[in-house]
């Protein structure tokens, strides 16, 4: 049996103490300060139990744009100071299910280090932390051997660790050498791929966590449906401050501010009643939304029981404290430019006790095709984008990422591109929603989106809106709009056409327009409405979505429809027909699993969107170049102007002699069929927004 090589972490940690002479030091149990301290003692330990975190020496770095704490963790013997992901080369602190690892949080060196960081930065107002693993041993040959690996963790790398240097002492830390160091870390980003991967990361987090906090509402707290989205989003905004430069204006909520008074002036919903009034107030929406918003939600935080006292806490300080620990550090600092609070929208709308049942058709429209609508349509900085049943404002949300990043590509003053952006926001953008508990939904959506929630309106958009501001400075003048995005109820008149009809009609300054919808829409139950559209707006395009876009959630077969706004469509006019039923995405409907095992791109997924916004702008080009994936699956053909032969099946061409790959088409359509059928009868009908 081979010998156990005994640890020398006590001699490693005494000698890194001594390279680090002229740098202020916190030993393990010294106090560094009330923000660091709280939010180690905080979160699980590094062995993933209560009581807090004792990384072995703290310091912090001053530089010319703030503090950075620096977090040490020690260990002594060989092969303790990392442990990677063999994929990512990453230090391995998720199991595959993506929660923590805490064997090799515990265990290793640079794994412990990050563990500590990431409290940090998920806890506290810092925006990076350096994280340090430290490690020696004893070699026969070569007496002890020192090793150090530095790694840096911010917020504008979505909180994955990069790899800064491996060390064979500390002086790098020694205040003559610091500017190295910070050199380094400033040239430290992220490639696209990494962004992508992370941002699926981060939203199957939040979707666990979120998952599991309406497990706890519905088995321990006991909260009926109807009240779960107002108590998250009243709880979010209580709990997110707000801050002018780097100092808060509004403080967030703490959980101590909730005493379980039984006054019902000073009770837990009274203080968060306060506290989400100062939130909108000096968010500065306009007093009319803020009346509303009020009005909404009072009824759970002072009227439903949930503010009374038992034991000395309240239900809502006991969902207060999983709120602010598990999901308010995801909606703030520069995560709020992630488009990941639509799986928050999501989980949340699923609770939503929505009247009518599937009539009402509320299903949120995945990222992804609201991000390919917004291009179908040629949204730029100078778009001004509506919807007419917005939901939790997805696609006003891809249409803003697309306009800011367009302006700071072809602004190049600073102070003109900060307005132009500023003016996207809050004047660009436009949705209304009916339903009370979806429109709050929008409305936080859009503050964490850093504003534009002036203009999201709590109405019916058929019969209560003229197509004007409603709010704030611009109310009373007309909307410009030159987009058009929207994801109708079905059940509505035509199909939903209804709304598209309405809008369309309104859209004086010309545009573009891009419809999600039923697909036989478009071949006659959208009569009248399509005919109608055609006489002052031309079909550019037909898209055939897959028929498992909504798995879990629908069946229904739906199309995107593309317009170009003010121009009559000509029996001249060609239109665009693509099959996109195959879009290189895998889908399942596994009810505890994440999106990304859900939806996985398994056959080329982003080059098959990118080719469908590049047809349906040029064409299929003078070779077919521009034909790679849908190959096959494109038609270019005339319509009549009755309104009925939208859809691609009517346009393709029929061979008298069937192929194997007709027969192979034919029995895919025949199994999608039978799944459509299969989810019905498990509730799975229903459909829209």
């Amino acid at each position: 049996m081979a010998k156990k090589t005994s640890s020398i972490e006590e001699s490693v940690e005494q000698w890194a103490k001594e390279q680090l002479k002229g740098v202020k030091l916190y030993p393990k149990t010294d106090f560094i300060n009330p923000q660091i301290e709280k939010a180690l003692k905080s979160s699980p330990s590094k062995s993933g139990k209560e009581g807090g975190n004792y990384p072995d020496i703290k310091c912090i770095l001053s530089t010319p744009n703030g503090e950075i704490p620096v977090m040490i963790e020690v260990k002594g013997t060989k092969e303790a100071l990392i442990k990677r992901d063999n994929d990512s080369g990453l230090p391995d602190n998720l199991t595959k299910k993506g929660e923590p690892n805490y064997t090799n949080i515990a265990k290793y060196a640079v794994n412990g280090a990050v563990h500590y960081a990431n409290a940090i930065l998920r806890n506290t107002t810092y925006k990076e932390v350096i994280a340090i693993g430290v490690n020696g041993y004893e070699e026969s040959v070569f007496g002890t051997v020192y090793e150090v690996s530095v790694w840096y963790i911010s917020r504008q790398n979505l909180f994955i660790p990069k790899e800064v240097a491996l060390y064979s002492d500390l002086s790098f830390l020694l205040p003559k050498h610091q500017k190295n160091l910070l050199d380094k870390i400033a040239n430290i980003g992220l490639s696209d791929e990494e962004i992508e991967q992370q941002k699926s990361k981060l939203e199957d987090d939040i979707e666990r966590k979120l998952k599991d906090l309406n497990q706890k509402m519905q088995d321990e707290l006991q909260i009926v449906v109807n009240q779960r989205v107002q108590l998250v989003t009243g709880l979010i905004m209580a709990g997110l401050g707000v801050k002018e430069r780097d100092n808060y204006k509004v403080l967030p909520l703490q959980e101590e501010d909730l005493h379980g008074d039984t006054d019902e002036d000073n009770n837990d919903g009274a203080v968060i009643m306060r506290k989400i009034k100062s939130y909108l107030k000096n968010k500065k929406l306009p007093t009319e939304k803020i009346d509303m918003i009020v009005k909404i939600l009072s009824v759970v935080f002072q009227h439903s029981h949930l503010e009374e006292a038992k034991n000395g806490e309240s239900n809502l300080r006991t969902l207060y404290r999983d709120i602010k620990a598990d999901i308010i550090p995801f909606l703030t600092g520069e995560l709020h430019n992630l488009d990941f609070t639509g799986r928050l929208f999501n989980v949340l709308n699923a609770w939503v006790d929505v009247p009518d049942g599937a009539e009402n058709d509320v299903v949120l429209t995945p990222r992804f095709v609201t991000e390919l609508m917004a291009r179908l349509c040629q949204v730029n900085k100078d778009s001004y984008v509506w919807d007419f049943a917005t939901g939790s404002a997805g696609f006003l949300i891809s249409a803003m990422h697309l306009m800011i990043a367009d302006a700071q590509e072809k602004i190049a003053n600073p102070k003109a591109k900060t307005e132009k952006i500023l003016h996207i926001k809050t004047e660009q953008l436009l949705g209304i929603e009916k339903l009370a508990d979806i429109y709050l939904l929008a409305v936080l959506n859009m503050i964490l989106m850093k504003d534009g929630s002036a203009n999201i309106i709590h109405a019916d958009s058929l019969t209560q809106f003229n197509g004007e501001y409603e709010q704030g400075e611009m109310k009373g003048k007309d909307f410009p709009a030159t987009v058009f995005l929207l994801n109708p109820p079905y059940s509505a008149e035509g199909k939903g056409f209804v709304f598209v009809k309405k809008a369309l009609s309104m859209m004086t300054h010309g545009g573009m327009a891009a419809i999600l919808i039923q697909e036989n829409a478009g071949s006659g139950n959208g009569l009248p409405y399509t005919k109608e559209i055609l006489e002052n707006n031309t079909l550019i395009a037909s898209i055939k979505m897959p028929i498992d876009l909504f798995i879990g959630k629908s069946s229904v077969q739906t199309a995107i429809y593309v317009f170009e706004v003010n121009k009559p469509h000509a029996p001249e006019s060609i239109v665009k027909f693509i099959d996109f039923s195959e879009d290189g995405y895998s889908r399942m409907n596994r009810r505890h699993s994440s999106q990304s095992v859900n939806l996985r791109d398994t056959n080329n997924a982003r080059e098959r969107y990118a080719e469908v916004v590049k047809l349906v702008r040029y064409g299929k080009g003078l070779n077919g170049e521009n034909l790679n994936y849908l190959n096959g699956s494109y038609i270019e053909d005339h319509i009549t102007l009755d309104g009925n032969d939208w859809t691609y099946g009517q346009h393709r061409k029929i061979e008298t002699i069937p192929t194997e790959e007709d027969f192979r088409k034919v029995v895919k359509d025949y199994l999608a069929w039978r799944v459509s059928e299969v989810i019905k009868q498990e509730g799975g009908s229903g459909l829209g927004k």
